[in-house]
């Protein structure tokens, strides 16, 4: 596949520069572009810049409503429910891990839920914001429902994914999908042209597994992560996110690429304060030496070594931060055709 380089500081400006033009307030602009080319330095590019042209026609179709910040509905001791109001998805997110890490703090333990919000970026960025504070996170969210149930061939989950993070440098940070890829990666093969998938990856609208692509852009589904297991864990981040929060659930939530109506998904921001089990600098050390227990395992035969949750996206971040940022040329085109529009001059790549 063509690509182009890019370093992420520009990149960065960049986004938050396509926001602004389309109304979105400068802060909450930075705020989104900041989350994004996190992912893509994390080399999780299915979260990163590309989704720039969904939430900008989001936006241009008043789908979203760039001014709110949302209300607590309701609090009580460690719990919370926040309306989103139909707001930027990372500010909602913001405003949510921050009341997580205070009410945590507050209680040793606390529960946000979100409702009425829209797409957030990747998981991670949230989780890792409370376990910054030195707290255990928990962070998922449901989705459009793009999943059939196990053994269905219909629409009913998301891809509803789940991000655990824990403090400490690079110590340990789980961010996973439901299924066994998210839905960002297919449609990044599609704008980059490539004609199939992995095997695994989707099936076609029938339910039987497929690697062509246009058969999955073409009304396909995404394959649950471990047959029935990975659809069980999409129930549960649905009970959590939208049960709980009183939002839309399952086929009530909208799309990022469906314009008409709101998206309506539900977020879930869980904090635990480690301070009231232990010492957080002890409870980093315990992490670490559990993780050298796990590193230290031989490999199997064709692997060099084991890795972590959350080593790649550690390294890949290392190098793109050094070298830039690789983005698919027809992701980088999309983007320059909006800049086209709103009369922003991209940055210069390599």
């Amino acid at each position: 596949m063509n690509t182009i380089t890019i370093q992420h500081e520009p990149l960065r400006t960049f986004g938050a520069a396509l926001l602004i033009a389309v109304g979105v307030p400068q802060d909450t602009a930075e705020l989104v572009a900041d989350s994004l080319v996190a992912s893509n330095l994390r080399a999780v590019d299915s979260h990163g810049v590309q989704l720039l042209g969904f939430y900008i026609d989001q936006i241009r179709a008043s789908n979203f409503d760039v001014n709110a910040r949302g209300h607590v509905a309701s609090e009580n001791g460690g719990s919370m429910t926040y309306d989103s109001e139909n707001g930027i998805g990372q500010l909602t997110a913001q405003i949510c891990s921050d009341h997580a890490i205070r009410l945590a703090r507050e209680h040793g333990i606390s529960i946000v839920t979100a409702r009425d919000c829209n797409h957030f970026g990747a998981a991670a960025y949230w989780a890792h914001r409370i376990s910054r504070a030195g707290l255990l996170s928990m962070v998922v969210c449901n989705a459009s429902p793009l999943v059939p149930p196990w053994q269905g061939k219909e629409t009913r989950f998301g891809t509803n994914p789940i991000c655990v993070s824990v403090p400490g440098p690079n110590t340990w940070l789980l961010d996973m999908a439901t299924t066994t890829v998210a839905m960002g990666k297919i449609y990044k093969a599609s704008l980059s042209g490539a004609e199939n998938i992995p095997i695994g990856w989707a099936m076609d609208s029938e339910g039987v597994p497929t690697t062509t692509t246009a058969d999955v852009m073409n009304g396909g589904l995404l394959m649950p992560l471990g047959g029935y297991k990975g659809s069980g864990l999409a129930f549960l981040v649905e009970i959590l996110c939208a049960v709980l929060s009183g939002g839309a659930m399952s086929t009530e939530v909208g799309g990022l690429r469906l314009q008409g109506r709101p998206m309506r998904v539900s977020h879930f921001f869980l904090a635990i304060d480690i301070a009231r089990f232990m010492p957080v600098d002890a409870f980093i050390e315990r992490m670490q030496s559990l993780v050298q227990i796990v590193k230290h395992t031989a490999p199997a035969k064709g692997y060099d070594e084991v890795l972590v949750a959350g080593e790649p996206e550690w390294r890949a971040e290392e190098q793109r931060r050094r070298d830039g940022i690789p983005l698919d040329a027809g992701v980088w085109q999309h983007l320059c055709i909006a800049a086209e529009s709103l009369g922003i001059t991209p940055p210069r790549v390599q």
